[in-house]
């Protein structure tokens, strides 16, 4: 692109300049998951996903077999694809124009209370875990369930994530146990998908007290684009606005972008509707609706348009999740 093209065009001149980082998908966490999801991020230009392999609504056992099936269906396609095993990993694949992948497991019922999981789940590719899927179990508390902090089994399970270099994640979890959490990690924690409360009064959305707190880890907090926690809109002035409160209390270098898509190709919605304990109908009801990867230029343009900072915006789209990881993936 020319400087010309740079005046003309200035979203597009800093959208191409970024690597784009969307730390959580949200499609299902299936063994026979529909993959073609994925070619939503490649065609908005992405470098990285960081994709659900499990989440506490489905037993133990499926996340190892959705790992499976993922990893396999991506090292299939290597002209596409690269599984991340380190941050190197994004920058090669963003280079040749390829995908990179890495997996997060949303709850902890994922390690069947076993700690010893945890290494083995790095070493197929997990680089974040959160502790609950909205409802309470071993670990600690969910956001949908009594206000617990996390257990001794919750405690030693940062301490193990510390030690094999995983991301602390404090996503759909108790006020509480969040709290516990970047109290007790010594890595830098995140909130993964995760939009302020003071915006959008849901209890999935979190407090300026756990943003704060999340940012003196030296964490990122990633905006969620579904619709239910920007205050029932997907429109992407709704998810600036997000990002644009998140920055303003704790800086920009803390916010991130966590689309948690779903195309609505997978059965999600009917898991949602199905399963009222993780989804209370009156946080849930109605359709869910997610802002699409190929939107993201336009939030750019809105930001500039708020005199976000080029730099600002480059770190949002994906800088700072990547030194994030830097710091804490081994």
């Amino acid at each position: 692109m020319t400087m010309t093209d740079a005046i003309d065009h200035p979203a597009s001149f800093v959208y191409d300049q970024a690597l784009i980082w969307d730390n959580h998908a949200g499609f299902e966490s299936r063994p026979d998951v529909d993959l073609s999801q994925l070619n939503h991020w490649r065609a908005s230009g992405a470098s990285f996903v960081s994709v659900n392999a499990g989440y506490d609504v489905r037993p133990w056992t499926n996340t190892i077999h959705t790992l499976a099936h993922v990893r396999r269906w991506i090292m299939a396609r290597p002209n596409d694809y690269l599984l991340a095993r380190n941050t190197a990993d994004i920058l090669q694949a963003r280079s040749d124009g390829r995908l990179a992948i890495a997996f997060d497991i949303e709850g902890m019922e994922a390690l069947d209370e076993n700690i010893d999981m945890i290494q083995l789940y790095y070493d197929l590719g997990v680089r974040q875990m959160l502790f609950a899927y909205n409802r309470n179990n071993s670990a600690g508390g969910g956001c949908h369930d009594e206000d617990t902090g996390l257990t001794p089994f919750g405690r030693s399970v940062v301490e193990e994530m510390n030690r094999v270099g995983m991301l602390v994640d404090c996503s759909h979890s108790a006020y509480r146990t969040t709290m516990d959490a970047m109290e007790l990690s010594e890595s830098p924690v995140t909130f993964s998908h995760s939009n302020p409360k003071a915006l959008c009064d849901h209890p999935r959305n979190i407090t300026d007290d756990q943003i704060r707190s999340c940012a003196a880890t030296g964490g990122v907090i990633g905006i969620n684009g579904i619709g239910k926690f920007l205050g029932d809109s997907i429109e992407p002035e709704h998810y600036v606005d997000h990002i644009a409160y998140t920055a303003d209390l704790v800086g920009a270098g803390h916010v991130g972008v966590a689309l948690d898509y779903s195309d609505g190709s997978d059965d999600l919605q009917d898991a949602i509707t199905g399963q009222s304990n993780f989804w209370p109908p009156q946080w849930y009801s109605g359709k869910m609706e997610f802002m699409a990867p190929n939107r993201l230029i336009d939030v750019v343009d809105i930001m500039l348009r708020r005199n976000f900072s080029s730099e600002d915006i480059t770190g949002i789209l994906g800088g700072n999740f990547f030194a994030l990881a830097q710091r804490v993936w081994v």
